[in-house]
Parts: structure tokens; C-alpha cells; sequence
């Protein structure tokens, strides 16, 4: 099943996360189709702290992609941002 979910990268207590769209058999930090955002928890100052491909976002959920229950939350947060 494809997935859409967050990879963490970073350092050691800065986490920064991608938006993935994945094959859910993979690891979280593995092999993954696209990203299609970021997110940046820890934000501050000038700093972007969500970014997300609405295009391609919907894409992927139209062609039965399921977000994870988080990334579901950054999608719905970053659709009403833009409207």
C-alpha cells in the first residue's frame, strides 16, 4: 500500500521531517516515490515551518494514497493556510 508519511532527518535534538510518499513496507527513513513538503517543528524566527506540494498531494491521495495520522493533520493544517 502506498503511504504518506513524515522521514525524520535533522541532527540530534533539531528534528526536520520530510513528506513522503512511500511503499508502507519500507523504512521510515528508507527508499520512498517523492517528497512532497517538509516540515520543520522546531521553526523559528524567519524560518518556513510547513511546506507542502497541494498539487501533488492530491494527486497521490486521489490515486488511494492513506497519510499516516500525522501527516493527514500537516496536510489539512497547510490546505488551510493556502485558502
Amino acid at each position: 500500500m502506498v503511504t504518506i508519511r513524515l522521514a525524520r532527518g535533522g541532527s540530534k535534538k533539531r528534528p526536520f521531517y520530510h513528506l513522503t510518499v512511500t511503499n508502507s513496507r519500507n523504512a521510515r527513513d528508507g527508499r520512498f516515490v517523492e517528497r512532497i513538503g517538509f516540515f520543520n517543528p522546531v521553526a523559528a524566527g524567519g524560518e518556513v515551518r510547513l511546506s507542502v506540494d497541494q498539487e501533488r498531494a492530491t494527486y497521490w491521495l486521489s490515486q488511494g494514497a492513506q497519510p499516516s495520522d500525522r501527516a493527514a493533520q500537516l496536510l489539512k493544517e497547510a490546505a488551510k493556510a493556502v485558502a
